[in-house]
């Protein structure tokens, strides 16, 4: 899946194109036991079985990218969830921020299924994983979500509560970095209220230090389930 990207570093800025060919979702990726398990009994209050072990790391088509500013769903059964996402490049891994956007109802059925049926948005910025590395925990996760008309805080948490890249990297391919044209999505923070379905999905991740953001936001288009 062919990506267009502006990079951002601190010796330099660019637009690229990357070919993605391979597409991982880590799931249950908290370092906080307490933490993962608020998700999971989250997930489980719609139905939702636990996970066999923590974290898991879910296969999923290239195919579902989407950096479009409208995502359409079937059915009103789906969410977004905001995640850190790294890029595997030949110069380096680099951060961006992207929507693990998931069927609610087929999650309930199977969780590697209900990852196939939903685009995965992603952001159009990526900033230097080198330039963020050194202090990784101070960024913070946001999203926003428009439900019935009225944006709410949806979600909001240090990525300290989430384990770092390196980590999750380490733990799915034994080595410090990803092959180049590989993605993966790093794990969310509970939803604020609960997981629910919105009309508008909006994304931001914070960086203190360097006094930036990565956004992104899209809308939801909900087709008829017809049977």
């Amino acid at each position: 899946m062919l990506l267009q990207f502006d990079r951002i570093a601190k010796d330099r800025t660019d637009r690229i194109g990357i070919n993605i060919e391979t597409l991982v979702i880590a799931g249950w990726a908290g370092r906080d036991v307490a933490a993962i398990e608020h998700h999971i009994e989250e997930l489980a209050a719609i139905g939702v079985p636990r996970p066999s072990t923590t974290p898991l790391y879910y296969r999923v088509a290239a195919q579902t990218l989407t950096q479009a500013d409208q995502l359409t769903v079937l059915g009103p059964d789906s969410s977004g969830e905001i995640e850190p996402v790294v890029v595997a490049m030949a110069d380096g891994l680099w951060i961006g921020i992207g929507s693990d956007h998931t069927d609610r109802k087929a999650e309930a059925a199977g969780i590697a299924l209900s990852k196939q049926l939903c685009g995965k948005p992603v952001g159009r910025q990526l900033w230097s994983y080198a330039d963020v590395e050194g202090h990784w925990d101070e960024l913070t996760l946001r999203s926003w979500a428009v439900i019935d008309g009225a944006r709410v805080l949806y979600q909001e948490s240090k990525v300290a509560s989430l384990r770092t890249p390196r980590d999750l990297i380490r733990k799915y391919a034994d080595a410090e970095t990803l092959q180049p044209g590989t993605l993966m999505f790093c794990g969310t923070p509970g939803a604020i209220g609960g997981i629910r379905p919105a009309s508008r999905f909006e994304m931001e991740l914070h960086d203190p230090v360097l006094k930036r953001s990565l956004n992104y936001a899209y809308d939801i288009k909900v087709l008829p389930v017809v049977s």
